[in-house]
């Protein structure tokens, strides 16, 4: 079986997109009868590993994407592949590329919905736009084979408007990167903490969806004795004393090292499609307080963290109260890590994937058959 993955959403600071698949082709390309091919944007057309280039323009201030404008050099570069089956990583021109080359190679084609792209849009143009990308998001799903969801709350939404063949297909973590072995206490001592000091981390884009005010807003209420670390690109300047910012993208390494040396990851963002910094943190051993709104709902189970009113920084800190004084916070972590292991090992995530692309492929193959068959008999 050869499986192609297309996209947009692959820059050097990419986010949860490019995670799943660099671990979903590392995987696939140690399976026997696996072959894998990924479709990115370029500066030009090249391909190494596996990995093919395809010419599109730098998208200004975005930390190095590139939007395609033009279907024809995605559809001419997967005739040229040639896969069995195409996932399509985003709704833009490369998700229609993919059905242009899908119909030309008589291939199934899969749209992972990994972003909620209504909100996305309501979020920078204002709620007005949310009927208008809907009807988009309809004309394009609805032409896609199978459509892939990361949580059931994203399921139920691209249900709701009307497109079928949706399934859940969460995605998995790194379990071997994401380890509470990288509990270092040394990295509490350069933030001049002390043991009894509690120390509080969200990782991720200082985006608007984040609701990264919440979180100082939650810091300023805690005071003494919690201690908030803000880790990624385009956070906040302005905090209150408890917080303390890296202000850049953190390779994986020092991610891991952070989540695991700190006590809690604390989540306000109401609108995460699966949230994977939650699993990656509870795969570092750590409880997560979230709010309850969006997959994080789904993604931190009882047990392993609390679960806050959405857009309530005062909520939130009551649950950090509450895990600390009335938890043992420790054993939610431990907890965290065991769900992860059982439910997101990226192993568990590549067999649901092959499952569908199996059932995808065997049905277009029974078709091809039984339409040779009726036009030779």
């Amino acid at each position: 079986m050869h499986i192609a993955d297309v996209t947009m959403f692959y820059a050097p600071a990419s986010g949860g997109v490019r995670t799943y698949l660099d671990a979903k082709h590392r995987r696939l390309a140690k399976l026997p009868g696996v072959t894998c091919s990924l479709l990115i944007p370029g500066a030009e057309r090249v391909s190494h590993g596996g990995v093919y280039e395809v010419p599109s323009p730098p998208l200004p201030f975005s930390q190095g994407y590139r939007f395609p404008l033009r279907r024809r050099g995605w559809e001419r570069e997967l005739l040229r592949v040639k896969p069995d089956i195409i996932e399509a990583g985003d709704p833009y021109v490369t998700g229609w590329a993919a059905l242009d080359a899908g119909r030309k190679l008589d291939v199934p084609v899969v749209g992972f919905y990994h972003s909620d792209l209504p909100r996305l849009i309501s979020n920078r143009l204002g709620s007005g736009t949310d009927r208008l990308v809907e009807r988009y998001v309809y004309r394009l799903y609805r032409r896609f084979d199978q459509v892939l969801a990361p949580s059931r709350v994203m399921a139920e939404r691209l249900t709701r408007l009307g497109i079928e063949h949706v399934a859940v297909q969460p995605l998995g973590v790194d379990l071997e990167s994401f380890h509470p072995r990288f509990r270092d206490p040394a990295l509490r001592t350069k933030l001049g903490l002390d043991d009894d000091t509690k120390l509080l981390i969200f990782v991720g884009r200082g985006s608007r969806e984040k609701n990264l005010h919440h979180l100082l807003e939650m810091a300023r209420q805690l005071g003494k004795g919690y201690h908030l670390l803000l880790v990624g690109p385009s956070m906040p300047s302005q905090t209150p004393d408890n917080v303390s910012v890296i202000d850049r993208y953190t390779p994986t390494e020092e991610v891991a090292g952070w989540l695991a040396s700190s006590d809690a990851l604390v989540h306000a963002g109401t609108q995460e499609t699966f949230g994977l910094v939650a699993l990656e943190a509870m795969a570092c051993g750590i409880p997560v307080i979230a709010a309850r709104a969006g997959a994080l709902a789904e993604n931190v189970p009882l047990g392993c963290g609390l679960l806050s009113e959405p857009h309530s920084p005062a909520d939130m800190a009551r649950a950090v109260r509450e895990l600390f004084t009335q938890h043992d916070a420790e054993q939610a972590g431990r907890r965290a890590r065991r769900y992860v292991e059982r439910h997101h090992d990226w192993d568990i995530v590549i067999d649901g994937l092959l499952t569908h692309y199996r059932r995808l492929t065997n049905a277009t193959a029974s078709a091809t058959a039984a339409q040779h068959g009726s036009q030779h008999g």
